[in-house]
Order: C-alpha cells, then structure tokens, then sequence
C-alpha cells in the first residue's frame, strides 16, 4: 500500500515538474519574444516602447482596414469621376474600361509569384511599401488636368473669361448652333492620347500594391489571430475596408459640385450635361492620406508578440502529447511554388469556389464601375448626386451585411455546408434584383417613342439642310417641355436671344401655340422657340424603387463575403493559404477584374445615340438609349451571376469534410458549459 502511494506521489511529482519546466519554457519564450527582431515593431530609429505596445491584432486590424478603406476610397473616386473624365478629354467608356483593367494585369504578374516570396519575408513591411504605388496612382491620375488645364470649352462657360470674348467671337460660336447653309467647322481633339495612356500607367502601377495588401494582409491577420476569432477580424476589416467606397464617392460628390475651375465663376449650373467637375481635386487628398497609412503599417513587426507565445505553447503541448514533429517550412523555392499550385489546382473545393467568384464579379463589375453612369443615364440625375447616392445610401447596406455575417459567424459557428447553402441562397437573390432592374423606368425618359424621336431628331427633314454634323451637344427643349432636341441646329432654329434662360426661335422643327409659350417669361412673343437645356423628366417614383432593390441586393450579398472566404482559406493547408489566395487574384484578374470592364463598356457604347465628334474622329458619348442599355447590360450580368451558383452548388457538394473552426472553439464551449453547470 505504501509502495502504491509512493508510487502515485512520484508520478504525480514527475508530472508537476514536467508541467513547471513547460510553464518556465513559456516563460522564457515570453520575456525573449521582445528581444526577438521579429518581434519588435519599427524599424532603424523608429523603434521603442511607444509603438511595442501597439503590437497586438486588435491595432493591425484597425489600421489593415483603414488603409484598405483608403485604397477602395481611390478606385471608387477613379469610377465616380469617370463621366466627367470622359467628357473632358472625349474618351469612349469602352477606352475607359480597358483603363481599369490595368491595374488587374499588373496583379496578375505579381499575385501568384512575388506572394510566395513575399509571404515567407517581413510582410506588413512589403504591404506598406507596396501601397506606395497607390499613392503614385493618385498623382498619376490628377496629372492630366495639370498638364492640359480645365479646357477652352470649361472656360468659355465662366463668367471671367466668357466675357472677354469680342462680339466677332460670340457670333461665331451662335452661328455655329444654329441652323444655317454653310457647313460647320470640325475641332481637332486634344490630349486624347495622352490621357487615356497617364490613367493607364496609373491603374497599371497600383495593381503592384493592391495584390499584396490583399493577400500578404489578411494571410498576416489570420495567422496572428486564432481561428474562432477570425470571422469576426476578418467582417470587421470588411466593414472598414468596405466603408472606403463610401467616402470614395462622397469626396468625388464634393469634388464634383465644384467647378473645374474652382477660382472662376460658371454661367451654368451641375445640372446642365457640359457641367464638369473638379475631378482632379480628390486624388490630391487621397494621395496625402494613403501615404500616411501606408507608413504606419510598415512599422508593424514580422510576427506579433502574442503569436509568439501562443505558437511556442501549443508546440511544447504537442511534444509532450506526441513524438510526431511538425513539418518544417521548406525555403522559397521555383520547385516548391511548382508543387503548391499544383496541390491548389487539383482542390475541387478551391477551384469551384474561386470560378463562383469569378463570375459573381463578372456579373457585379458594372454595378460597381459604371453605377454612377448608369444612374446618370437611366434617372436623369447629375454626377454629383449620383456619385452621392452610390456612396453613401448603397454601399452603407453593404457595410451592414458584412457586420451582421461577422456577427453570426461568430456567434454561431456553422458547418461548412450551411455556408456554402447561404452562398448558393445569396446568389438566386442577386439574380432576382439584378433582373429587377430592367422593368424599373423612367416613363417619359426611357419610353420607345421618346427615344426614337431623340434618334430620329438628327435626321429630322425639317433640319436637313441646317449642317448640323459638328454641332457641340447643346440640348434645347421645347417651350412645351415634352420634346428635347440635342440642339438648337437641330430644332431648325435660326435666331437666339437671351431672358432668363437663353431662348431659340424661329425652330422649323417646332410647331408652337402661344399656350405654349407661356413659359416663357417675357412679353417678347415668339412662334416655334426652345429653352436651352433638357426638358424636365419625373423619374422620383422609378428611382426610389432602384434605389430600394439596390440596396437589398447590397445588404444581402455582402453576408456571403466572410463565409466565401472562409471556405476558401480552410480548404488549404496553412503553409499554402498565401499562395491559394495570390492563385485566386490571379484567376479573377484574368477571368473577371481584365474582361468585364471592357465588355460592360462595350455594352454601354453600343447603346449610345449621340456621339461627340473631331475632324478625324469620335469622342465621348453625350446621349445614351437606356431602352437598349438597361436590357443589354442587366441581363447579360444576371446571366453570369447565375453561372456563379451554379458552381456555388459543386462547393456545396464538395465541401462537406471540411472543418471551419477548429477544436480549440470546442474546448472553449466545453469550458463554458463546465462552468455555468
């Protein structure tokens, strides 16, 4: 009996020691940790204890997704003053769309190769370097109104310069709008090569920094954070990250109402269609704070202190359960990346899941580039409020859905096929909205007749023989309010004359009553006249009720965001979840971020009515068919999300084994239940 006890005691000694040498070891490692260079946050004299204890996860999230609300902030503000760029230097929106895939090309060459390198190095420290790209982005794009000015036309619609026009001058531009017998003269374009290659370069430039801060940014956040807690990091980085084309959007809103020459004062006002913007002004602010962060972020530390621990803990546990060793990392190497995409490409569950995305974002690209335009084309509204409306109603119920998803991921922690059944259940609503889209219309905007009076109005009999060719989009309407004509010359008038708006008379293609005229306040009578300007459009109940659908497909479709991703990092191995995610960028680069823009321009182009002309070719377009637009590009994006369920369903099927929270979220419920019992 003493003999047992002796025994016991001395098993129950042994293990005590065994457990004080594996607390002291831990110890250890913790008062090393902050000696270890990896460790310690900064870098040459920017070091200390001032910013050591900002070495925590709870600080790289923050910062993580305020430097990733900055840089959507800047590609949201590119698409916010797209039309007004378009209109400056007369850039078709297809020659748009191959500008915005520029920096998509440039993330295809370094999202698969430099992240392999790149993961197994200092990583916040290639994160913030890179983000530098988007600050000479920013400047790149500012750099066209810097070298050509806001443009004669812009300054002839101010009251400074306007004005110093001789009378020789002034009659000449009239003449130019009005119907006559002599053929108009053509204008040479101006910067519209130039242009077009400064804004690709720019795009092209950034794509370098947005590829790692992508992948290097989050594989650093999910290593540095246990994984019952990384849905609720990774919504909340969403969340900020997704409020960027929030401000994006807003600052191009502000941008926008002023006028391209902030110092000179308009003769008209942002709701006239030869209305532009200051769209060179935000790209200054966003330069400054990118840069800003960008630096903050290089100063975080190769690995975060508490990993450290966590990771020298769990490893001191696992000899003592196990003999077994993990494997060790092997060095970066060509072979090696060869045999990592290899193990990726032949992941069913990974490739299924990154072809869903794929053509999830084919079918959302337009909506997120073109939204502005399309709400100028298709609601008559100006680009300011446009841009005001995307920003801040749309998007801010896409940022709702992302912490509503972190929220439940959390606190429920469902299987990997409940996720992937939400995926599948977000994708048929998308479908549903998006289809939606084409029966929401302006009546007196988007009606055949309306438009096919607008077409028929260029080759009207009673203007033919008014030499209308070259004549600037200058749209006029009638003193009815129901007929818009895309200019005096075109409304066959022949004489101007100037009341509180500028009035046309003698307009062959008019037939007035002095019913008619009546809006018109002044005692001077004129038959046949129009008012410079469109005629009023009610569009109120049409937009409310976009508006509505927008924002649930917003709210709804950003819930899948935390669990796609999810899916996509637990169906690796942990030494290959950079990698993986760096393979994606690349399939979505060349598969939707490259083709979509260019078609969806192509698709928006093809719809246009009227289109600015040069002696030697077209510019930009002035007017659009929406009738044809809201078929031609809703349907064809509802067609590509529903390919993207399609292969949500295989994810589905497949994905059935794999485990999303691991045992350690277990052990804590089990903990959890102990303690309430």
């Amino acid at each position: 009996m003493v003999t047992t006890l002796n025994l016991h005691s001395r098993e129950d000694s042994e293990k005590c020691n065994e457990h004080e040498k594996i607390l002291q070891q831990g110890e250890e490692n913790q008062m090393v940790m902050y000696e270890n260079e990896d460790t310690i946050c900064g870098f040459w004299i920017f070091q200390g204890s001032f910013l050591q204890k900002f070495a925590n996860k709870k600080s790289y999230v923050i910062l993580f997704g305020a430097l990733g609300c900055l840089y959507s902030a800047s590609y949201a503000y590119f698409n916010g003053t797209i039309s007004t760029v378009e209109k400056r230097f007369g850039i078709p929106s297809k020659v748009v769309g191959i500008i915005t895939v520029g920096n998509d090309i440039s993330s295809l060459i370094v999202s698969t190769i430099i992240t392999y390198y790149a993961s197994k190095k200092h990583q916040p420290r290639w994160i913030g370097f890179g983000m530098y790209t988007s600050v000479i982005f920013c400047l790149l794009s500012a750099l066209p109104h810097f070298i050509y000015g806001p443009g004669s036309d812009s300054l002839m619609l101010t009251e400074e310069l306007g004005s110093n026009k001789n009378i020789q001058e002034r009659v000449f531009e009239e003449k130019q709008l009005l119907c006559d017998n002599t053929t108009k003269t053509c204008e040479t374009s101006t910067g519209n090569t130039v242009t077009p290659i400064l804004l690709f370069v720019a795009q092209f430039i950034s794509g370098f920094g947005g590829s790692l801060y992508h992948t290097l940014g989050v594989s650093y956040m999910d290593d540095n954070s246990s994984r019952s807690k990384t849905p609720l990091l990774l919504s909340f980085t969403y969340f900020i990250r997704s409020l960027g084309p929030v401000l994006g959007y807003f600052i191009s809103s502000v941008s926008l109402k002023m006028y391209i020459a902030p110092k000179l004062t308009p003769t008209i006002n942002n709701k006239d269609p030869r209305w532009l913007g200051a769209w060179w002004l935000g790209w200054l602010i966003l330069a400054f704070l990118i840069f800003i962060f960008s630096t903050l972020i290089t100063l975080f530390p190769k690995v975060l202190p508490k990993t450290v621990v966590r990771k020298n803990t769990k490893a001191l546990s696992n000899a003592k359960d196990s003999q077994k060793h993990p494997e060790p990392e092997l060095p970066a190497s060509f072979s090696d990346l060869i045999k990592t995409l290899k193990r990726l490409l032949t992941n069913g569950i990974l490739m299924c899941n990154n072809f869903a995305s794929i053509f999830y974002l084919l079918g959302a690209m337009p909506f997120f580039i073109f939204m502005p335009k399309y709400i100028e084309i298709m609601y008559a509204q100006s680009a300011s409020f446009a841009n005001l409306i995307t920003g801040i109603v749309t998007l801010a119920f896409s940022s709702i859905g992302i912490l509503l998803s972190g929220f439940v991921l959390s606190k429920y922690k469902p299987k990997a096929r409940t996720l992937a059944g939400w995926n599948v259940f977000v994708g048929f609503i998308m479908v549903t909205c998006v289809i939606t889209f084409t029966f929401l219309e302006c009546s007196n905007l988007t009606g055949k007749k309306s438009f096919h009076s607008l077409e028929n109005n260029m080759n009207f009999s009673c203007a033919q023989n008014c030499h209308c060719d070259y004549v600037k989009y200058s749209p006029v309407c009638s003193a009815d309010g129901k007929m818009t004509f895309l200019s005096p010359c075109h409304a066959g008038c022949k004489n101007v004359f100037v009341l509180e708006n500028k009035v046309y008379s003698q307009c062959s293609c008019v037939q007035n009553t002095t019913e008619n005229t009546k809006n018109i306040s002044s005692d001077i009578y004129a038959e046949q006249v129009v008012i410079s300007g469109n005629c009023p459009v009610d569009c109120k109940t049409a937009f409310a009720l976009f508006l509505l659908v927008i924002c649930l497909t917003q709210l709804i479709g950003a819930t899948g965001k935390t669990s796609n991703f999810l899916v996509a990092v637990r169906c690796v191995d942990d030494k290959d979840k950079p990698v993986s995610m760096g393979l994606g960028l690349a399939m979505m680069s060349i598969a939707a971020f490259i083709p979509s823009p260019i078609l969806f321009g192509y698709i928006i182009d093809r719809s246009c009515i009227v289109w600015g002309k040069t002696c030697t070719s077209k510019s930009n377009c002035w007017l659009y068919n929406s009738e044809k637009l809201k078929y031609m590009l809703n349907y064809t994006a509802s067609g590509f999300i529903f390919i993207g369920v399609l292969f949500d369903i295989g994810v589905w099927y497949l994905v059935k084994n794999i485990q999303i929270f691991d045992e350690e979220y277990k052990s804590e419920k089990e903990n959890d239940n102990k303690n309430k019992n």
